[in-house]
């Protein structure tokens, strides 16, 4: 959905000491801009230029795009759009520059660390009362608990994308494989029963890289874990029971110790690469090159064929959980209005309609039909006629970024119906006790330091297989203990209960 990111940044520390404080001194939803003024002829809306700033790979037609979306708005709320991309690499400098340097800026995306450090340093404007007067599309467009979710001390600084709002722990299979070998994966339901499958191929094709990493920076075990519980942020204290606001040890958890001596069995018969632990090479990477046959993902609707696509082989999932939905799997994509916006209220009106205009999200997300893209008979959409990848002026693919995917035409790979699947999915996920609880790390950081330098010590290797976790896991979390983790623990349920007590 997004780039991948590690839950265990400790970037969540910049400056959170402000947050409160933030939160009770913003004045009113125009601070830091003027209000919205009048013609003085019309009695309608000024001119206005709204500009959208947001990480992308180069669009040669993105100017064309950006033509075509300020022909809506101009005639629905008298502003244009200016599209300001920015190179996913340079993305988070260039942000600090735009609003160091008091760029014209009026809607910014943001999400997780960088949104309640954004919070904290008075980058985004309070949004209530925006949302009363300029933007109902949205409130209507959402579950009342998953907009509240991006609440900061009761204020609403950011609006999630409309997207796969859960997951559920998934491994991922190449379907050739399976059916070439005579294996059923149809009643698998957990990791462990998933030895059988990994034996057999093993024996026929020992060849292979049987099992690899989500992504190059993670372990096997992450995605996995990461879904099952409530990482309350930075996984440093973990709601391994959702349904209950009781904060413990993830790494002293009976679930962390099954996972973990999993892994280590498999890692020992061969079934995981012996450089697991340092490569960085995915499962996806061992896919395309024809020597994967699993991986581990966070599962939603399309996830087989989406990533299928990507590695070029039909794949089939083992889910190993119900879909949960807790506050950063909610905030980890969102639009913001910042501060220096000279016309909040506009940028308001602008994100209503990312929220509600069809067209408007259909160009976003795919570009101009006929040049770029084309519907088909089933209301999926292709490349328009002698355009594909290589050659297509605007293939930016992030309808995840931009309001609500729901109202964009799905990908012929996908089922036309992908998106009610979404909704669905979304409607049906187990929501977290602790859904719209944000954590302030400020109190325990000198702790989180010396904890974070344990867990780069310790967890991949163990969440790899590579270490005995008989020998290493007591090792880990007796170094837990000396780097301070009770009293982190402590901190975040002290939190947790002053946040259940105020709602």
């Amino acid at each position: 959905m997004y780039k991948k990111k590690t839950v265990h940044a400790l970037l969540f520390m910049l400056s959170i000491c402000m947050v409160l404080s933030a939160c009770s001194s913003s004045s009113s939803p125009s601070e830091g801009g003027e209000k919205p003024g009048k013609g003085k002829d019309e009695g309608g809306l000024k001119p206005y230029e709204i500009t959208l700033a947001f990480w992308g790979d180069n669009q040669r037609d993105l100017g064309l795009v950006e033509e075509a979306v300020s022909k809506i708005t101009k005639e629905k709320i008298n502003a244009t759009v200016k599209l300001k991309r920015i190179e996913p690499a340079a993305w988070t400098q260039q942000k600090v520059l735009m609003f160091s340097g008091n760029d014209k800026l009026d809607i910014i995306f943001t999400g997780e660390n960088q949104y309640i450090s954004e919070v904290a340093q008075k980058k985004l404007v309070p949004m209530d009362d925006l949302l009363q007067t300029a933007g109902q599309g949205i409130i209507a467009a959402f579950d009342p608990d998953v907009l509240a979710a991006s609440k900061i001390g009761g204020k609403t600084y950011g609006i999630p994308s409309i997207r796969d709002f859960a997951s559920y722990p998934t491994m991922l299979f190449r379907k050739d494989m399976l059916e070439q070998n005579n294996i059923d994966v149809s009643g698998v339901k957990t990791l462990e029963e998933m030895e059988p499958i990994y034996k057999k191929m093993k024996a026929a094709r020992p060849e292979l890289s049987l099992i690899g990493k989500a992504s190059g920076g993670a372990s096997i075990a992450y995605p996995l874990l990461l879904t099952t519980i409530d990482p309350l942020s930075d996984m440093i204290g973990v709601l391994t029971d959702t349904s209950k606001l009781e904060v413990v040890n993830l790494y002293e958890s009976d679930e962390y110790a099954k996972f973990v001596s999993t892994l280590h069995e498999w890692y020992k018969a061969g079934y995981i690469p012996k450089d697991i632990a340092t490569t960085s090479q995915t499962g996806r990477d061992y896919m395309k090159a024809n020597i994967g046959f699993s991986t581990p993902n966070k599962g939603k609707p399309g996830i087989t064929t989406q990533t299928g696509n990507a590695v070029g082989t039909e794949l089939t999932e083992v889910k190993l959980a119900p879909a949960k939905m807790n506050t950063l799997t909610i905030t980890n994509a969102m639009l913001a209005i910042a501060t220096t916006s000279k016309d909040p209220e506009r940028a308001m009106m602008f994100l209503n309609l990312l929220y509600t205009d069809k067209e408007i999200v259909n160009l976003l997300h795919w570009g101009i039909e006929g040049k770029h893209y084309k519907v088909n008979e089933n209301g999926t959409i292709d490349f328009a006629d002698g355009v594909d990848a290589s050659n297509s002026g605007y293939n930016l693919r992030q309808g995840w970024m931009f309001g609500n995917q729901l109202l964009a035409y799905p990908w012929k790979t996908d089922s036309p119906d992908i998106w009610q699947k979404m909704d669905e999915f979304n409607r049906g996920a187990e929501k977290s006790a602790a859904l719209g609880f944000m954590y302030n790390p400020e109190p325990v950081k000198t702790e989180l330091a010396a904890i974070e330098n344990v867990i780069q010590q310790y967890a991949m290797g163990l969440e790899t297989g590579t270490l005995n976790p008989a020998e290493n896991l007591p090792k880990f979390n007796n170094a837990l203990k000396k780097a301070g983790i009770e009293k982190v623990i402590a901190e975040k349920q002290k939190q947790l209960d002053e946040w259940a007590a105020s709602k």
